[in-house]
């Protein structure tokens, strides 16, 4: 039973040290120049006084893709994500268009059934008028 454990601990101690040193090696962006390079001396040997000292155009350090699978997976879900609320996102715009044609074509076919009905129920008393005589309904008689 304490192989076992020791094989175990030692196993443990391995593998935090090698992600130790994969965590030390990836984090470094840019090497680390000495302090007598950063003093620069007030001129230049061939350059002229009024000029100003040249500097090195700057150089963008592009570290390689993560081999680690949960990284991956990370960055892979991420991705996904953006490009499923992208999608929901235009779904609903879509479906928002819809539902404002469709209550606009409500309306208007409301609006003519509004129309149509009048235009039936003046044709209907015009109609009705005209085949009835102008003389009052009421003739005065009482029951």
């Amino acid at each position: 039973m304490t192989r076992a454990r020791i094989l175990l601990i030692g196993s443990a101690i391995a593998t935090l040290a090698a992600s130790g040193a994969y965590a030390q090696t990836t984090t470094q962006s840019a090497p680390v120049q000495p302090q007598t390079m950063q003093a620069a001396p007030a001129q230049m040997p061939g350059q002229m006084a009024g000029q100003a000292p040249v500097t090195p155009p700057p150089h963008n350090v592009v570290e390689p893709a993560p081999t680690d699978p949960l990284v991956q997976r990370r960055n892979a879900n991420a991705e996904a994500n953006a490009e499923y609320r992208a999608s929901k996102k235009a779904s609903k715009a879509e479906l928002k268009a819809q539902n404002q044609q469709a209550k606009a074509q409500y309306k208007e076919e409301l609006q003519n059934a509004k129309i149509n009905r009048k235009a039936d129920k003046d044709a209907a008393k015009a109609e009705l008028n005209a085949t009835e005589p102008g003389t009052p309904k009421d003739t005065g008689l009482q029951h």
